[in-house]
This record gives structure tokens, sequence and C-alpha cells, in this order.
């Protein structure tokens, strides 16, 4: 190998090595504990009820707005502790991959925000295996239904994740049709749930457990100015909306650290009621700490040997 090319490839390996998944912003965690210890979402706070985690799930899930200020949002919400799951969305543009959204049996060739200005974005729609979409919103000839448009969130803003210990930004890139015989809720690209839950997860295998926040932003300033939605790889499309979601989830929450670690959520500020008096850890031992030791532990070691045998080969 060229030492010119080696330089080239020892860079990319630099870059790859720092796009990692965020710790969870303290007051961010404090509303997700809040979220999951403060029961189901009823009444005013239910925007519409009635969806489905999973076809025996009962219906009882919705899109919530409790605890959070008037006309900023909303995310889903499931009974008692329950917030989401996340099964994969394969739908959209089909080239590029590792062949895992194959497995899937329900893929169409578009999803329902594409980019349908391909003269503008560069690209014709959204593709799985790089940009990290969610699915919401559920339209069909089934009952209920919901548009989330009908309360401010518009086709391709950003929508905050948290998986596990980590915080991922995606874009509202699909909705829920008519494919199931219970209307859905609950899913998300396979770029994305990889992000979340490493390389095992493939078109017909998802995560199950309901303890994923999907929070989606009101208004026109969640709307992507920066994205690339050319990008050949999920990590350069995921790096262009972050610091774009860091702002919304600071101007939501208001917390700016980028870090949950060593932060105690009672002392972080808030414009609103989300993060007050909730640092509880409500069922975190069994939902949250599959990702301890996890596969993202082992990136910045794979990257230290990687680029160790790259330098060998100057």
């Amino acid at each position: 190998m060229r030492p010119g090319s080696v330089l080239v490839t020892i860079t990319a390996t630099l870059f790859a090595c720092q796009v990692t998944a965020k710790d969870v912003p303290s007051a961010l965690k404090a509303f997700y504990n809040k979220a999951r210890s403060g029961g189901d979402c009823t009444g005013a706070d239910a925007l519409q009820t009635g969806f489905y985690n999973t076809e025996r799930s009962g219906g009882q899930t919705t899109y919530c707005t409790k605890y959070l200020p008037t006309g900023k949002g909303f995310y889903l919400k499931g009974p008692g502790s329950d917030l989401a799951n996340m099964d994969i969305d394969c739908d959209g543009e089909q080239s590029s991959g590792d062949g895992r959204c194959k497995s899937s049996t329900d893929t169409q060739g578009q999803t329902r925000w594409g980019l349908r200005h391909p003269e503008k974005y560069g690209v014709g729609d959204l593709n799985a295996n790089i940009h990290p979409y969610v699915v919401l919103g559920n339209e069909g000839s089934y009952c209920p239904t919901f548009d989330p448009r009908t309360v401010g969130v518009e086709p391709l803003s950003i929508v905050a994740v948290v998986c596990g210990d980590e915080l991922v930004y995606g874009v509202w890139g699909d909705s829920n049709g008519d494919d199931n015989e219970h209307p859905m809720v609950g899913e998300a690209s396979l770029a994305l749930a990889t992000a979340c839950y490493g390389p095992s997860i493939s078109g017909n295998s998802g995560h199950d457990e309901a303890d994923v926040l999907y929070i989606a932003f009101a208004g026109q300033e969640a709307v992507p100015s920066g994205a690339r939605w050319e990008a050949d790889s999920y990590e350069a499309f995921e790096e262009s909306i972050t610091a774009q979601g860091d702002k919304l989830v600071a101007k939501l929450f208001g917390d700016k650290s980028t870090t949950a670690s060593g932060s105690d959520p009672q002392h972080a500020t808030s414009s609103s009621n989300a993060n007050d008096d909730s640092d509880s850890d409500h069922n975190e031992g069994s939902k949250q700490n599959h990702k301890s030791g996890g596969w993202r532990n082992t990136i910045p070691r794979l990257c230290y040997f990687t680029m160790i045998v790259l330098i060998a080969l100057v």
C-alpha cells in the first residue's frame, strides 16, 4: 500500500472513530425517567390513543404530550412504564447496504416523505441503510389514525431517539400504513436501529422491549437546515444534523450538556416542567443495562488496532 493512500485511510479511520452515539444529556435523561414512571398518558395529554406497539400489545400506545410544553411536540407512550419498541423499516432507496434489509418481508421502494425534489437534495429518496429515519403518524383505512402535521411536526424534521443510554438523532421519514391488522407504532430505519443496538439488527429482527423514547419536535426550527441528504454513510448524515438536534434538545429541556455522566438531573435548569423532580432510575436495570459492555464499547479499541496495522504498512 502506498504511503499516501495509507495516510488517507488513517484519516478516514480517525474520523469514523470519532462518530459515536452521544450520551443522554442529564435533563433529557430525567425526562425519560419521568415519562416512564408517570403512568399512562390520558386526557388532554393524549393527542391520539389506541395504537399498537406490537400486534398483541392491546392498543394502548399514545401520541403523548405529558410533561412537555404546549405545542412543542410529542412522544410515543405505552401503558404503565412502557414507551415504544423499535421495529425495522427498510423502505425507500434500495441501493447500498450490507444485505440485512433483505430479510424484511414488508419493504417498499419509497418512503412517505421521500425526497420529492431530487435536484434540491441530490438524492431521490431516503435510504434505510444510510438515513436514520423514524416512522411516525398513521394513515389508512383503519382506526385510529394520526397525522403529526396537525400538531406542527414537519415532514423530514429532526426526531430525538433515546435508546439504552444513548441519544441518536433521526428524521421523520415515513408513516405507518395499512400493512398490519392494527395501527402500529414504534419503527425506525435500519441505520438508526443499528446505531442504537448494533449490527445484530436486521430487516426482520428489531428491538422488542418498549423502552425507546422517540421525541418529535414541532415547528420549522426542527426541519434540518444543513442535512447531507446525499451522504453515503450513516455517520456522515448523522453528523450533519447533530448540532441542530443538540439545540432542539437544549431548548426544550434547558440542558446544554452533551453527557449525563456525573450530572444531577435535579439541578438542570429548564424553561418547562419537563425535567423537574425526577431522577428515578425506574426499571433501568432491566431495560437499559443491556448496553453495558456492548458493541459500541469495542469501537475505540478496534479503531486503535486498525490504525496500528495501517501505520505498519507505510
